[in-house]
């Protein structure tokens, strides 16, 4: 789902459940953990037909777990619904 108001859209920004975060205190954890949108194209590019769009949880949205992330590019309307993965890094422990 974009972030956006009346008035401004931020296709780059990206609100995401993740698996088993329930509270905003475990979110809290995954701020700044990497995000990788991992889609199959049609054209082979370096080799393969995956291609990834990476990025990054900024912080909580409400009070259910719900993440903010943003992405280095806009993610494509395809992808509402479908997965992403949580890379376990950085990490601080």
């Amino acid at each position: 789902m974009i972030n956006r108001s009346k008035a401004n859209q931020y296709p780059n920004t990206s609100l995401i459940q993740i698996e088993g975060v329930n509270t905003k205190e475990e979110v809290a954890w995954y701020a700044g953990k990497r995000l990788a949108y991992i889609y199959k194209a049609k054209v082979k590019k370096d080799g393969s037909h995956y291609r990834c769009i990476w990025g990054k949880v900024s912080r909580s949205h409400g009070n259910s777990g719900v993440v903010r992330a943003k992405f280095t590019s806009n993610l494509p309307p395809k992808s509402m619904g479908d997965r992403v993965r949580v890379f376990m890094y950085p990490s601080n422990i």
